[in-house]
């Protein structure tokens, strides 16, 4: 062979080893880095079927807020307010033409408030379900359709105590959801939240029950609510809040918030109240409570000691109303009510709502605590008054002014002078509270300066003889349990010695 081709056959053999080399590298990184096929975009990845649970939630959630979403309407109100009559004259001459042309006419020195909310269409011929405090004072109320139709809404009824209130527009055949037992909803499940926040309307938003039985908040008179963390924003107040299955468990009532917004905690009234309250809207245009006539307080643990108690369940009477069922029925003040008509009483608001369940003429057992001896009285239900805080005067005669110490206050008879100081009744029985330590066991227990004590230890105080002889008997061991008169009320307060 010459060397020609001897030289040309190294050359094919170099060239067969250069593309052998070449594969075996490329199948070596083939199986580190993916190999990508032509057209298919370089870092993403081949998408993967969603889980089936995750699809029929999804097109729950979906369906559920088709049907909610035409039963919520948006309520704006106008309010006209009068002007101050300490205030300047009104605008005159061109100025006055000027806002008048540019911002509406109006009466001299009258001016407008706009407000807005949500509301639930309850009934098909136009029945609507609000909150008390969206048209409230409203000189009018538009309410506008999720099919932009637009009514001017007429006040059926409203309940102030419950924050609730009925509105009805000339309209027929209109959607409804159906309702929900909000008895049986469960912290943790799923609800939505319709209404119309900041003016967005038909806004859905979804959350979980965070709480039920919400009470003592401020809110209202009567509370009980639900807790949830759907967010709920100025404008929602009034919408629904609906369950998974799309049934109408509450109305979205407020938020707690330090900047005005949404703060992850809302509260609704529960679905069985406010049906509660609608029936009695419906048939009077306002709701009839039972009434007992006591003013009650928590339990707690220093107030179960001081009573002798075993356990802190129950209401604790810090007042019985003059001339009330509960005064004619033989209650007293330091009665713990165990049970009423049958139902065991766990707390305030437990009693507040059977109470205002209750109609008036009924006969009704309670059960009671006094003296650490449990006993049973019959009371006979009455509606309950307007005005339950009505000041009633206690005989006395004021001794001479002397301060005496517990736990970091001092407290004097109440003189004339003492009485115009704090504003007191004159014939009020008692020691008055003249100054408080800061941090001291009674500011830190809750006393007041101005407070009236009335009794120690379930002892009568009538001055401050009787004070000093009340204290003079205390168990330094044990907190000293005292009944004050604040305002218009009295509660129980325990004091360490």
């Amino acid at each position: 062979m010459s060397k020609r081709s001897q030289s040309g056959m190294r050359r094919i053999v170099f060239s067969a080893f250069l593309l052998f080399a070449g594969v075996i590298a490329g199948l070596m990184l083939s199986s580190k880095f993916r190999i990508v096929p032509a057209g298919e975009a370089v870092g993403t990845e081949v998408p993967r079927p969603m889980p089936n649970g995750i699809i029929k939630s999804e097109q729950a959630f979906v369906a559920v807020s088709r049907l909610v979403t035409p039963v919520v309407v948006n309520i704006s109100t106008t309010r006209r307010i009068k002007p101050d009559p300490s205030s300047d004259e009104p605008l005159k001459g061109p100025l006055r033409r000027f806002f008048e042309d540019n911002f509406g006419r109006q009466k001299p020195g009258e001016r407008k408030g706009d407000g807005s909310g949500s509301g639930v269409i309850i009934q098909s011929d136009g029945l609507i379900v609000t909150n008390n405090h969206v048209i409230e004072d409203a000189d009018e109320i538009m309410v506008l359709l999720s099919d932009k139709r637009e009514f001017i809404g007429t006040v059926v009824g409203t309940d102030p105590k419950t924050d609730l209130a009925l509105v009805r527009i000339n309209a027929k055949e209109l959607p409804t959801i159906p309702w929900g037992n909000s008895s049986k909803l469960q912290v943790g499940e799923y609800i939505l939240a319709v209404g119309n926040p900041f003016g967005l309307t038909q806004t859905v938003t979804m959350g979980i029950v965070s709480a039920v039985g919400r009470a003592n908040i401020g809110l209202a008179d009567y509370e009980d609510f639900i807790q949830t963390d759907a967010a709920i924003n100025p404008g929602n107040s009034g919408g629904a809040m609906v369950n998974i299955q799309g049934e109408l468990v509450g109305i979205n009532t407020a938020i707690f918030t330090r900047s005005g917004g949404y703060m992850g905690i809302g509260f609704a009234v529960p679905s069985d109240m406010v049906r509660s309250v609608l029936g009695s809207l419906l048939k009077s245009g306002k709701v009839v409570r039972g009434w007992l006539g006591v003013a009650i307080q928590e339990v707690t643990p220093q107030i179960a000691q001081g009573l002798g108690l075993k356990e802190t369940k129950g209401a604790l009477v810090s007042e019985v109303m003059a001339g009330s069922p509960a005064e004619k029925a033989g209650f007293q003040t330091g009665d713990v009510i165990l049970s009423f008509a049958g139902e065991p009483v766990e707390d305030t608001n437990q009693l507040r709502h059977i109470v205002a369940k209750a109609l008036a003429g009924d006969h009704v057992a309670v059960e009671i605590i006094r003296n650490q001896e449990k006993a049973d009285l019959n009371v006979i239900i009455e509606i309950q008054p307007n005005d339950l805080f009505v000041k009633k005067s206690r005989s006395s005669e004021p001794r001479q002014k002397r301060p005496v110490l517990l736990g970091g206050m001092t407290v004097s008879s109440l003189t004339e002078e003492l009485a115009k100081e704090f504003d007191l009744e004159k014939a009020q029985q008692g020691v008055v509270v003249l100054t408080v330590a800061p941090g001291s066991p009674a500011a830190e227990s809750g006393i007041r300066r101005g407070d009236i004590i009335m009794e120690v230890n379930r002892v009568p105080i009538r001055d401050l003889e009787d004070y000093e002889d009340a204290l003079s008997s205390v168990d330094k061991a044990h907190p000293v349990l005292l009944l004050v008169r604040r305002g218009d009320r009295t509660l129980f307060l325990t004091v360490a010695p």
